[in-house]
């Protein structure tokens, strides 16, 4: 059953809050439709679907909208994090700290201070 096969994604796809969830299988290929919150979501979708079908499933049909398209997206900061950590995190890259400091310059004064529990966001690349 292809559905047991993906169920990671389908928990991943709760996790993450997937609005207008649709999960149907038909023939042996699971067609999964929904709306994530940011195009950083899509992506962690796509990457699970990819973990676990290779890199072009042909047992999985996934249609994910996203709400949110002004930013890749919405990140709440932790204790202990820095710009950098959280640039390496989002696009692999510490140095594009730059980006998400000035996409938040209405809220950061100092790219060397942030605070847990600011809501930042994490731009469009």
């Amino acid at each position: 059953m292809v559905k047991a096969k993906y169920q990671g994604v389908l928990d991943l796809g709760e996790k993450l809050n997937i609005q207008n969830g649709e999960v149907t299988e038909e023939n042996g290929v699971l067609k999964v439709l929904g709306t994530a919150a940011t195009q950083y979501e899509k992506n962690l979708i796509w990457d699970k679907i990819k973990e676990v079908g290779g890199v072009e499933p042909t047992d999985i049909m996934a249609d994910i909208k996203v709400a949110d398209e002004s930013v890749y997206a919405r990140h709440t900061v932790a204790s202990g994090e820095t710009l950098g950590k959280i640039a390496k995190h989002y696009y692999g890259d510490a140095m594009k700290y730059k980006e998400i400091f000035a996409a938040n310059s209405d809220l950061l004064k100092n790219p060397d201070v942030i605070h847990p529990d600011q809501e930042l966001i994490i731009p469009n690349l």
